[in-house]
């Protein structure tokens, strides 16, 4: 009976020698160690042993099955580590792998351009929070709980009182109950507005500007703006300002640029007008600045908004805004 533990024990070892993986090992402890395996076996045959030989057999035995146990786990823990350095080590004949480098979002890109022009002429830049107030975001701005130009903004509610900011314009209020006159800055930032199209999503960009001091006509809104339409596009870049309404400027007016497409002769981007509308702009009206303790007979402002997406789709010539939004790298690497 010693012989046959002998036995089991010596063909074990060899037939570990040649195993080659570690599932191999595994199968081999299985085979001799598991419920049914060869040395289980054994073990259960001593009963049926004369008793004198019993306590041999069994101490024969569980010898075998602890040394087999250790030789498969130290055999399996070898294979593993021996996997794991290969797969670590770096073959150095290999051809170099080209890293592709990172770049900013084109979104990003354009608005860093805006506000750098805007810096240029002594502009500084303001941020207000993106979970705003009804009250800074409508009624510091002229437009009163029922007004009609609520409709406009397509609003998300997070609660009767709170909402998420249809444009930066809040930030305007915000910084001249803290400051006052001259004040000379730009908002830029995240708003949202329910609506999703073509040229529209629920989240986009703006950036609004604010200049209030002594003095200030329409006239150095018209300057300011016409400075900016020509660095950001070129100089043969022709504007107009046309009458519009906004409830917290008066008088107000949207401003176009001759179409960057077709120069003015008429096509599809320009709905065969000549023209494309890139901001909105006007006098702050008499009532902000009521509202923020501001004296209306010594001060006077122009205010201005534009939409960043809409400045890098005819910045890019891009007719989709969701493009912008849908993180393809193919179309992202272009810029």
């Amino acid at each position: 009976m010693e012989k046959n533990i002998e036995q089991i024990q010596e063909q074990a070892l060899k037939e570990l020698e040649v195993a080659a993986d570690v599932e191999s090992i595994k199968d081999l402890s299985i085979l001799y160690l598991g419920r049914k395996g060869k040395v289980t076996q054994f073990l259960r045959s001593i009963a049926d042993l004369p008793p004198e030989q019993k306590p041999e057999a069994g101490k024969k035995a569980n010898e075998t099955k602890r040394l087999l146990d250790a030789k498969f786990k130290k055999a399996i823990k070898q294979l593993e580590t021996a996997s794991s350095e290969s797969e670590g080590c770096i073959d150095v004949s290999l051809p170099g792998r080209v890293v592709r480098q990172g770049s900013l979002h084109p979104i990003t890109q354009i608005a860093q351009q805006i506000c750098d022009i805007f810096i240029k002429l002594g502009f500084d830049i303001a941020e207000g929070p993106e979970v705003e107030t009804d009250y800074y975001n409508f009624e510091a701005l002229n437009i009163p709980k029922n007004h009609p130009a609520r409709d406009m903004q397509d609003t998300f509610y997070v609660s009767k009182n709170i909402v998420l900011r249809t444009h930066t314009s809040p930030t305007q209020p915000r910084i001249m109950e803290q400051q006052k006159p001259p004040v000379r800055i730009i908002a830029p930032g995240k708003v949202y507005r329910c609506d999703s199209d073509l040229t529209h999503t629920p989240m986009f960009h703006q950036v609004e500007g604010l200049l209030v001091d002594k003095g200030i006509s329409f006239g150095d809104l018209k300057g300011v703006l016409t400075t900016f339409v020509h660095q950001m596009f070129d100089t043969e870049t022709n504007l107009r300002f046309r009458p519009s309404y906004f409830p917290f400027t008066e008088p107000s007016a949207e401003v176009d640029i001759r179409c960057v497409i077709c120069r003015g002769a008429g096509c599809r981007v320009c709905s065969h007008t000549g023209w494309l509308e890139v901001l909105g702009s006007g006098m702050v009206h008499p009532a902000v600045f009521e509202n923020v303790g501001y004296d209306t007979t010594r001060y006077s402002g122009f205010a201005f908004g534009m939409g960043v997406e809409r400045i890098a789709m005819l910045k890019y010539r891009i007719d989709d805004i969701r493009k912008y939004f849908e993180n393809d790298l193919r179309f992202l690497r272009q810029f």
